[in-house]
């Protein structure tokens, strides 16, 4: 039975490109993303599936992404479909969907290319592929139509547990008040203002009630983390001035160090040590009052380009300028030298490559493109006191 199982969801993967998953109970015993994540999407997501008297079922995870379940009736077996996705897949709906998959930063591509291949779906294809199935599988018949007024009697059950809730916590005063705090918190580390950050964090304030994300404390503690980063990079990093895919692979990053904790003391440490990164980040990139267009774009070609062999000829033709003209406009404006500047911006980007990645001390040199590796490790321990092995373990140790 199990075998033909199998088959019929692997035959349906290959014709239709919709991720399946074969349950037994709780265990997975076939899904698409076997290679890529080890489990389904779906598969600890038993909240997008509460209890119910229909069969088959679909919900939706966000308003883009779409499930479904069918019960195998009389078996331990039951399958879900998805995701799948009514609007194109972007950077965005790949981030979401890999995070909450579990994918790892080394699978993040193999993992967008199935998320590509799946077909656009609306609503109404998705009910009837529920429907061939429940047919294929349990042998009877229902109308997409049926499946459409179940899931609208779904939608109002929640709606209404939800209010009821709402009046519940209305009348016990568990109403959350960290909306100024957060308004405030994210509009400092736009500014990049690490000192103001630090008296903000360390003031004495009323009790803040957040929302319930999660019944155990830890993944509470967890859930809330997820939620502070991702606001402090695109509410904070980003409107300051931090590169945007950088900002993206910081959170990343983030979200899988806090994943591998397992205290909450833990969890409040690394979450206070994110702020202040992503603050700093946002006051090294602000640019001074008086600078000019053209030593802006100047300075923003080099930072983008820290992977190149970055000559002051090169940077200064980016603007339309001459070299002697930016060179002495760049001294002038920012008090530092073209190649100096070129020198920190390279050695800035090594410090990000030793905390955020695991290459090696070659790699990182052959990328910046330094001359040898030997060179590199000199300029570095010149510029910040400690040798690229040693600024590496320093910044580990302080993120377990």
């Amino acid at each position: 039975m199990e075998t033909d199982y199998l088959s019929m969801c692997k035959n349906f993967y290959a014709a239709t490109k919709i991720p399946v998953t074969l349950l037994k109970g709780k265990y997975a015993v076939y899904t698409s993303f076997n290679d890529i994540t080890g489990t389904s999407p779906a598969y600890y997501r038993e909240d997008l599936f509460p209890m119910s008297d229909h069969n088959p079922t679909f919900c939706s995870d966000s308003p883009d992404i779409g499930y479904g379940r069918l019960l195998i009736e009389n078996t331990d077996y039951n399958l879900i479909l998805g995701p799948v996705f009514n609007v194109p897949v972007t950077e965005e709906l790949i981030r979401y969907s890999s995070r909450e998959s579990g994918v790892s930063l080394e699978n993040r591509e193999q993992y967008a290319e199935l998320l590509y291949a799946i077909p656009l779906l609306g609503q109404a294809q998705f009910a009837n592929y529920l429907v061939f199935l429940h047919q294929c599988f349990n042998h009877k018949t229902v109308s997409a139509e049926r499946l459409f007024l179940e899931n609208d009697k779904l939608t109002l059950e929640r709606f209404n547990q939800q209010t009821d809730q709402m009046v519940e916590d209305k009348e016990e005063g568990n109403v959350h008040n960290t909306y100024y705090f957060e308004l405030e918190l994210y509009q400092i580390i736009k500014n990049g203002n690490t000192d103001a950050l630090k008296k903000f964090l360390s003031a004495t304030r009323a009790p803040l009630k957040e929302g319930k994300m999660a019944g155990a404390p830890l993944r509470h503690a967890k859930n809330l983390f997820i939620s502070a980063v991702v606001k402090a990079g695109i509410m904070g990093a980003i409107p300051g001035g931090v590169d945007i895919e950088k900002t993206y692979q910081l959170i990343d990053y983030y979200i899988q160090e806090c994943e591998q904790l397992r205290t909450i003391e833990k969890i409040n440490q690394l979450q206070y040590v994110m702020l202040l990164d992503f603050c700093q980040r946002a006051g090294e990139t602000r640019i001074p009052e008086g600078i000019s267009p053209d030593v802006y774009q100047c300075m923003t070609y080099i930072r983008n380009h820290t992977n190149e062999p970055i000559s002051v000829e090169a940077a200064a033709a980016h603007t339309g300028r001459s070299a002697s003209y930016m060179m002495k406009h760049f001294k002038g404006e920012l008090g530092i030298r073209m190649g100096a500047y070129i020198m920190r911006c390279k050695l800035e980007e090594a410090k990000s490559l030793l905390t955020y990645s695991e290459k090696s001390l070659a790699e990182i040199s052959s990328y910046l493109c330094f001359s040898s590796q030997s060179y590199f490790q000199n300029v570095f321990k010149k510029q910040y006191g400690v040798t690229p092995l040693q600024y590496r373990k320093q910044t580990k140790g302080r993120s377990n």
